[in-house]
């Protein structure tokens, strides 16, 4: 089977999502990294490139220039991934998608909900595939958590709880620091800070996992650190569609915390519990037993746990081989597309640009409600009213 081209936009040298993103793509094979514009300065991401080995004709200066040279290639990339700064994630992905090609964006997909709208509406007009990386919801025991609330057995949910909190942003003598201001500056962040950074992954972990949508939201956000201009903290309530009350807390002021993203659903039956940091165990309590602890790799799990999981019980799988399972899926929505064929149906679990959509959504309503004291507000973007 000959494998598929991939490019990347951002994520050069020294980029903290860059690397994820190239092993979670070269992992299982079905890649080839064919192309680049890996940095803002042209001649840098060009070198880099190069040493990554890519051949100098599709080691590029700039996106612009990466999707006039790709666009009239026989051997042209079948995916692209936007890996830049925040602000420039829909004109890029806008361009791509309307010069035909398929796009996984990085997080928040847009800036605005005006966009994401527009994004939806191209990626069904030109029918080409825009995903967007929410990488924890690759991760095996995730996805068996969904499998378990889709098929019943912790009966209907009644609580989701989720939490993003770390404490890599508590000292205020990193107000100057670039690699931090920027976070908290509206000229470059948008409407929010935390949460439309760490938040966002929590509230989209609830939704993926229980398979519904949330409708409304209450939002509490402070800045812990007083110079800041938006949320270091930040205490969401919600309700979704299906019923589920919502809680969620993320933080980059909680010292002590390190990566910080869990997930808890509770249903009429049992209750499940997986956090990132400990990603081979899912704890599940079914009521009136024992608590069960199910491990990643073990027999009996659902095909979707199964077909993202790679080695053997009892090995850690960390976060490229979450990011990993996100490429798998893609790789196989895009065959069965050239195929004529439906896709596997344990693979087609990748985020769409609906959930970035509703994700930006969710950004603004928390931003609008922390400034109105916490007013309950419609947490769906208008073209899903």
């Amino acid at each position: 089977m000959a494998k598929l081209n991939w490019g990347m936009i951002g994520g050069g040298e020294g980029s903290q999502i860059g690397p994820a993103h190239r092993l979670g793509a070269g992992l299982d094979g079905l890649f080839t990294f064919a192309a680049g514009a890996l940095d803002h300065r042209a001649d840098a991401g060009r070198a880099y490139g190069q040493r990554l080995g890519l051949t100098p004709d599709r080691s590029y200066g700039d996106w612009t220039e990466m999707l006039a040279g790709e666009r009239g290639r026989d051997d042209r990339i079948d995916l692209v991934t936007v890996a830049t700064p925040n602000s420039t994630h829909f004109e890029i992905t806008k361009a791509f998608l309307e010069g035909g090609f398929h796009v996984l964006c990085e997080k928040p997909m847009t800036m605005t909900v005006e966009e994401g709208e527009e994004i939806v509406r191209i990626a069904e007009s030109t029918d080409r595939i825009c995903a967007v990386n929410y990488g924890y919801s690759g991760y095996s025991l995730v996805r068996h958590m969904r499998a378990m609330v889709a098929r019943g057995d912790i009966g209907q949910v009644r609580l989701v709880k989720a939490e993003f909190a770390h404490g890599h942003h508590a000292d205020a003598a990193d107000a100057d620091n670039p690699r931090v201001r920027w976070r908290y500056d509206p000229a470059q962040a948008g409407v929010s800070a935390q949460f439309a950074d760490c938040g966002i992954h929590a509230l989209h972990m609830a939704s993926f996992v229980t398979g519904q949508e949330v409708t409304k939201l209450s939002a509490d956000c402070v800045s812990c650190i007083p110079s800041r201009t938006l949320e270091d903290d930040a205490m969401v309530n919600f309700r979704m569609d299906g019923g589920a009350v919502g809680r969620l807390w993320t933080s980059s002021i909680a010292l002590g915390r390190q990566h910080g993203l869990t997930i808890q659903v509770f249903g009429e039956t049992g209750g499940l519990r997986w956090a990132q940091e400990q990603p081979n165990q899912l704890h599940y309590m079914p009521l009136g037993g024992r608590l069960q602890v199910i491990e990643r790799g073990e027999g009996g799990l659902s095909p979707e746990a199964d077909r993202s999981s790679r080695v053997t019980v009892g090995h850690a799988e960390g976060m490229p081989l979450a990011f990993a399972n996100i490429y798998t899926d893609l790789a196989e929505a895009i065959r069965a597309r050239k195929d004529g064929r439906e896709m596997d149906p344990a693979a087609n679990l990748y985020p769409r640009a609906t959930d970035g959509l509703r994700s930006m959504a969710a950004v603004h309503a928390v931003a609008a409600s922390g400034k109105a004291d916490g007013a309950w507000l419609d947490a769906r973007p208008p073209m899903f009213r």
